[in-house]
């Protein structure tokens, strides 16, 4: 069996595991990639499409354009229905998405020839993002009778909506994140995968606790509090704090090993719970802080997270601190729990059920 992914980029790693799980159960993999970014650790088959980017001037735009028609929430601003569904907000935005797909097609087509990307059994989508924002690709793809998945993590369905043409051909819609289940009809859950071999846990921890916080984005992680609060405990001579951001994979998970603690988010302005950050940090033994929503504890009541909110920070960081034992205790139970919902055994029995549900092996 072969199985594509197709994804807009690759900046946490995953795609290169599901690769691994997929020839180790005897299945060729490939990765086909839109753009390059910065901080893309495996771009496998990369396409260079222009007309997108991740740098900030480009982003900052586009959160400027969203606000002149969804409030000053701009690019941050929930969309509703169930699910939510992408339409372009003005006609200008129409002809640009019909040209760009025109440019793209330059660059697709001869892809398209040259690494016979007709050949997979199955399709995965990332974001839910065919080639081509008017879905063209996808849809030949069912005239042939392939098999077509789409994983959402987040942002795709919250801020923007699914494409309505290919969510009219997914058969198999997955996600991380919890709170998508409830925005969409058809969703399925599958954890993170991650390598948790990678890493063992400390038997000891700083003389001074190492206290660690890496956002990709201050807005959506609650950063403007939990920085201040760290701040203010490492002044009192608590904690020692590390800001992790704008740094490569590498470079970030190098010094997420050197911590004891780390806090992922508040507010769940950009989902619940947890992403990859945290099951990174599980790996290595660091006890996690994050807020988690009654849905989420009772989604995953063995869960090792320490709950925190917005009022309760700098006390849950300051009752940790006060007991060494406990945080050595605490980071067994990280790695255990990580072991059990996120080895690479673990997913990939989750998603070949998925597979063996729909009939696709």
């Amino acid at each position: 069996m072969k199985i594509l992914y197709i994804s807009p980029e690759n900046t946490v790693g995953t795609l290169p595991l599901w690769k691994k799980i997929h020839e180790s159960n005897g299945n060729s993999c490939d990765i086909i990639t839109l753009y390059r970014t910065k901080y893309q650790t495996d771009i496998g088959i990369c396409l260079d499409l222009p007309m997108v980017s991740t740098n900030k001037k480009y982003i900052n735009y586009r959160h400027q354009y969203y606000k002149i028609y969804r409030g000053e929430l701009g690019d941050y601003a929930v969309t509703t229905g169930y699910p939510p569904t992408w339409s372009p907000n003005s006609f200008l935005e129409k002809k640009y998405f019909q040209f760009r797909d025109w440019i793209w097609s330059f660059y697709i087509e001869p892809a398209i020839k040259k690494y016979n990307l007709y050949q997979y059994d199955i399709y995965h989508f990332e974001w839910g993002l065919d080639l081509y924002r008017d879905s063209r690709f996808v849809k030949r793809l069912t005239n042939m009778g392939k098999h077509i998945g789409c994983t959402y993590h987040g942002q795709d369905i919250r801020t923007r909506g699914v494409m309505p043409e290919m969510d009219k051909i997914s058969q198999l819609n997955l996600t991380s994140e919890l709170d998508l289940l409830h925005k969409h009809p058809n969703m399925n859950y599958l954890f993170l995968p991650f390598d948790t071999t990678k890493y063992s846990v400390q038997e000891s921890v700083n003389k001074t606790l190492k206290v660690c916080h890496s956002p990709t984005n201050r807005y959506y992680k609650g950063s403007e509090h939990i920085i201040p609060i760290c701040e203010k405990l490492e002044k009192e001579g608590l904690i020692e704090f590390i800001l992790i951001e704008g740094q490569s994979y590498e470079a970030v998970l190098k010094q997420k090993q050197e911590c004891d603690i780390l806090i992922d988010q508040i507010y769940n302005r950009g989902g619940w719970g947890y992403g990859m950050n945290s099951v990174e940090a599980l790996s290595m033994g660091l006890i996690c802080m994050t807020e988690l929503v009654p849905e989420y504890q009772q989604f995953i009541p063995d869960n090792p997270f320490i709950n925190i909110t917005d009022e309760t920070l700098e006390s849950k960081i300051k009752q940790i601190v006060s007991n060494k034992e406990k945080v050595i205790e605490l980071k067994k139970k990280s790695k255990e729990w990580v072991e059990k919902h996120h080895s690479l055994e673990s997913t990939s029995n989750a998603l070949y059920d998925y597979y063996r549900s729909l009939q696709w092996i």
